[in-house]
């Protein structure tokens, strides 16, 4: 045994060295996967699958790392890291390239081995998908989780449908039936159901299992055919389900040491038609055992207790099986070396085990025990009967020659031998047998440059003449027979060719190159004369018939002559469908054992022999219908005891009239290329092709006529039915028009009497609308008018409250004259005290000059006080004028609208002021005069008191020029200030001060400055005069 260690190699070799697997173990290689790191450890398979091939597998470990394995080319690649430990595989898709593979994390994704690239990401599973079912076309796909199972387009790579069940049910598996278009859904609760593909109907469900052998379901397996299902669980039962019958058939017991079934799988074989008959049982123990499912027998175990198994897969072939084992490695099996003591020929004692009838339906009757030791035959039971044949040991003696041995190991003399002790051929190796018998060359090159041909063109119709149901069935009868057409060129002329070779293509379905090789066989060696006398039937072959039956059963032959029954009619439909319609299929099957097995002139004694055998039912027929319905449908007869005559008839028949004269001894086909056929009349096929060809022209120029004159009349009637249609149209348009004609007054009336509610109902708004704007219009002149009341009262309390403010100013006016008249009267007596003072005695003169150097002080700060009084008046008088003035103008402008209704009281209130301002003027005017009056006495005697001052102050003058020059400068600046003052305010100076201060420094003043000082009392005397006249009024 190898081992191969893939480490890091993303490539390399699975071994090293042509493997050679041991006979015991049948193991090819072992396969490991171990890091380089300092501590390797061991990275575990956990899935495998093989493609459609079977020579190329995938498999990956826990960590993700996908392998391809090429067991043909002896290569391993690495085409994926997914990270993620996959939980099911599969790679049988329609594109050879790409698999499936189905993650921890409950996403399945499709990736392709050749550009190692994510082809697509499938989500929608919430839990690990446990299995995925692949549709033999590889278009669909079912993958399958506890709680549901979803259909996909492996096209599109989209959700078709999803099945949704009850929590409390849960899903086992979900899984396409091989070579078929049926899903067969298996639950929890151990409920079968199958539906169809295309529209998801139920087709049907399994019934109940007996309850004395009820199991728990858990894993299941189909065979190729789809027609048996074997299911098993915690249990060492299994029960097989035919699924055609729908029922329970069989119940098999495996060993004790097997408690509970972990993987069911049959095992393929390419010569059972896909009926599979051995089933490999993986068990609790790690160990596979196959066993077959007909005799119950077990073949063979692969695994141990000390190496088991984990899971295991079968290639479609059936020629390798790998398992992933316990301990993490992958072990390739070869199917052939664990099976080659079971394929040698079995030995001449055959030990025979009872078998219960298939009418009872019970579990007791379907249980069979599993026995160890090798493969036993069942015997065939007659009325419950065992019978119990015992062969002898030497078998061949001394009869065996170089002739006799045939392929595979098999002697045709020991076949021979066997066949007439048990009259039929192993089922599970009838195909490998005839397959020997019949020497194929299978020819590949050649059959497929037959196939490239196409299908012949006395094929086309083949459905029409013969419709069947199965459409691979019909395709394979199709390429079969244009395969022979084109291989020699009378078989495109024979009409009974497609029941002749029908019965061996429904066998042979699966493999094509086998199907027409045993045809092919058949024509050559036993249907030898055949075509002599084509396109009639082989009158010369029906002679031989004939002359046989003659010599056997003169009175069989001479009912068929008085009743005018041929050969044509009672061997002639044996021949041309090979006993197909007569026979059923195990019928069929076993006489086909003895006639591959024997002379060609066999079939032709089968055909005396099946007459002989039904010679009382003949008898009785007197009718040619009655003749005809009997070798055309089957009837109630021993195929054995037909075998047992033809073999009489075979020993019995004198030699100038035996067929076996006549017909020449087994040739097989040649090896590369088929050998030439050309048996039969050349001319006759010729011609008859001439003419056919001559008849196909002429019937395709007719048919073209006829077409032309189909497409002509049916463009006139195509054109009768539009003219037709448009008129029909018109019509329609014509109603229809008039229809809409009548709404459209109908309408316009509504229209009308609609828009002369529309206009009273807009009348009525618009008088509404008058109304409101009205009522609004008085509200808002109420509103304005009153608001103008509200003003005017505002008015007039504002007029009061000024003329109150008026009157009020106009009496603090008089007050304040007569306070300044009080304050002039006080000046007076004031000088005139200070005049009377200054006669005082020249003692006083000291406390004069403190007292004239005070008032000095004093009337400087007077000055500048009276300065600055003046800028605030000044400025109160400007500030009060523009306040006045602005109110005026805010109560001009607020005003405005009422100004005519207040005129009149306006006017009034303005000649009562002028009145009041005619008395204040006068009273003003008096109090100037006698202001004027009382100044001008106080200068004239202030003139007087200057000349007598001048005289006693000369004296003076020397001691003050040093004060005089030092005030000279400020008397400058305040009398210049003082100046502007009073001419921007309008009032009279204090003469009284100058005077005094000139009197003070006569000397000492320059002219300019004296000048200045008499313009300045000018200038103030008529400015009081002016005063005292005053501007009229002016009423506004």
């Amino acid at each position: 045994m190898q081992s191969t260690d893939l480490g890091n190699k993303e490539s390399g070799k699975i071994w090293h060295r042509k493997p050679s697997p041991a006979t015991r173990e049948g193991i090819i290689v072992n396969i490991i996967h171990t890091t380089s790191d300092y501590l390797p450890k061991v990275l575990r398979f956990l899935n495998v699958a093989f493609d459609t091939s079977g020579d190329c597998l995938i498999a990956g470990d826990h960590q993700g790392n996908i392998y391809v394995f090429d067991l043909s080319g002896n290569r391993f690649h690495l085409v994926q890291r997914t990270a993620q430990a996959c939980t099911a595989l599969a790679f049988n898709l329609h594109r050879k390239s790409e698999f499936l593979v189905a993650l921890a994390d409950h996403s399945i994704k499709c990736f392709d081995t050749v550009t190692k690239e994510l082809v697509s990401w499938m989500r929608g599973h919430e839990s690990s998908v446990s299995s995925i079912s692949v549709h033999a076309s590889g278009r669909y796909a079912i993958t399958t989780s506890s709680d549901t199972a979803q259909l996909w387009d492996l096209d599109t790579f989209q959700r078709k449908r999803k099945l949704n069940i009850l929590q409390s049910v849960g899903i086992q598996k979900v899984f396409f039936l091989p070579l078929s278009n049926t899903i067969l859904s298996c639950f929890k609760d151990n409920s079968i159901f199958a539906w169809e593909c295309d529209t998801l109907c139920c087709k049907y469900q399994l019934p109940a299992q007996p309850e004395s052998s009820s199991i728990s379901y858990k894993v299941f397996a189909v065979t190729r055919d789809g027609r048996i299902l074997a299911a098993g669980g915690k249990s060492n039962h299994l029960h097989l389900w035919c699924l055609e019958a729908k029922q329970l058939f069989r119940i098999i017991q495996m060993p004790a040491k097997v408690r509970a079934v972990r993987h069911l799988e049959f095992l393929p074989d390419s010569f059972d038609a896909g009926s599979n008959q051995v089933l490999g049982v993986l068990s609790q123990d790690g160990i596979m055992r196959f066993i077959n499912i007909q005799t119950c027998k077990l073949l063979f175990e692969v695994g141990s207790l000390d190496e088991g198994i984990s899971s295991s897969v079968i290639s479609p072939h059936g020629r390798y099986i790998a398992s992933v084992m316990e301990n993490g490695s992958l072990n390739i099996y070869s199917v052939q070396a664990l099976t080659h003591e079971i394929n040698k020929p079995p030995p001449p004692l055959v030990k025979v085990m009872e078998d219960l009838p298939k009418n009872k339906l019970t579990s007791g009757g379907l249980k069979m025990r599993v026995t160890s030791g090798r493969a036993q035959r069942p015997a065939r039971s007659r009325e419950n009967q065992v019978q119990i044949r015992i062969l002898k040991h030497d078998l061949a003696g001394g009869l065996e020659n170089k002739e006799n041995e045939l392929s595979g190991g098999l002697n045709k003399k020991r076949l021979q031998i066997l066949l007439k002790g048990y009259g039929e051929y192993p089922t599970k190796y009838r195909m490998f047998i005839w397959r020997s018998l019949l020497q194929l060359p299978e020819n590949h090159t050649a059959f497929s440059s037959l196939i490239d041909k196409g299908v012949h063109m006395a094929f086309l119709n083949l459905q029409k003449k013969y419709p069947i149901k199965s459409r691979k069935l019909l395709r394979v009868l199709q390429r079969t027979l244009s395969a022979l057409a084109h291989w020699s060129a009378i078989f495109s002329e024979t009409p009974y060719l497609p029941l002749l070779a029908f019965p061996f293509v429904k066998l042979f379905q699966n493999n094509q190159l086998v199907c027409f090789e045993v045809v092919a066989t058949l024509i050559i060696n036993w249907c030898q004369h055949w075509f002599e006398y084509f396109p009639n039937p082989p009158i010369n072959i029906l002679a031989m018939i004939e002359n046989v039956l003659a010599f056997h059963d003169q009175g069989l032959l001479r009912h068929f002559i008085d009743h005018d029954v041929t050969s044509q009619l009672y061997a002639w439909p044996l021949l041309e469908t090979v006993f197909s319609e007569v026979l059923t299929r195990e019928e069929w099957l076993k006489l086909f054992d003895n006639v591959f097995s024997n002379h060609p002139s066999f079939l032709l004694m089968a055909v005396v022999a099946y007459n002989i055998c039904s010679r009382g039912p003949l008898l009785h027929c007197n009718l040619r219908d009655d003749f005809e319905y009997f070798f055309h449908h089957r009837n109630n007869l021993d195929i054995s005891v037909v075998i047992r005559e033809v073999y009489r008839l075979m020993d019995t028949t004198p030699p100038d009239i035996h067929p076996e004269r006549t017909l020449s001894v087994f040739v097989a086909l040649t090896k590369g290329q088929y050998p030439v056929f050309n048996q039969y009349p050349k001319f006759i096929v010729d011609y008859q092709t001439q003419e056919r060809e001559r008849i196909r022209n002429d019937e395709l120029d007719y048919l073209r006529e006829r077409q032309a004159v189909e497409n002509m009349q049916a463009e006139v009637d195509q054109q009768k039915v539009e003219d037709e249609a448009w008129y029909q149209k018109q019509e329609l348009l014509r109603k229809a028009e008039e229809t809409r004609r009548e709404m459209l007054l109908q309408e316009d009336e509504k229209m009308i009497q609609q828009r002369q509610r529309l206009a009273a109902v807009r009348r009525e708004l618009k008088v509404k609308e008058m109304h409101l704007q009205d009522a609004a219009r008085r509200r808002f002149l109420k509103l304005q008018q009153d608001q103008q009341e509200m003003e005017l009262r505002r008015l007039d309390d504002e007029i009061g409250r000024k003329v109150y403010m008026r009157d009020r100013e106009i009496a603090t006016t008089a007050k304040d004259l007569e306070m300044r008249h009080l304050e002039l009267e006080s000046q007076k007596r004031l000088y005139e005290k200070n005049l009377t003072r200054n006669q005082g005695t020249i003692a006083k003169e000291m406390r004069e000059d403190i007292d004239a150097y005070r008032q000095k002080v004093d009337l400087e700060e007077r000055l500048f006080h009276r300065l600055i009084e003046a800028d605030q008046t000044q400025n109160q008088d400007t500030q009060k004028l523009i306040e006045e003035n602005l109110a005026k103008a805010e109560q001009a402008c607020l005003n405005t609208d009422w100004r005519i209704q207040a005129l009149h009281k306006q006017r009034c209130d303005d000649l009562q002021r002028n009145e009041c301002y005619q008395e204040v003027a006068k009273l003003l005017r008096k109090n100037r005069r006698k202001e004027t009056e009382v100044l001008n006495a106080m200068l004239g005697k202030e003139v007087r008191k200057w000349e007598e001052a001048e005289e006693k102050e000369f004296r003076l003058n020397l001691e003050r020029e040093a004060s005089a020059l030092s005030d000279a400068s400020r008397r400058r600046f305040l009398e210049q200030e003082i100046h502007d003052a009073l001419e921007h305010a309008g009032q009279p100076r204090d003469a009284v001060s100058l005077n005094q201060r000139q009197t003070q420094c006569p000397d000492t003043m320059d002219p300019d400055l004296l000048q200045k000082v008499r313009s300045l009392r000018r200038r103030l005397t008529a400015r009081a005069r002016n005063r005292g006249q005053g501007p009229p009024l002016v009423v506004t």
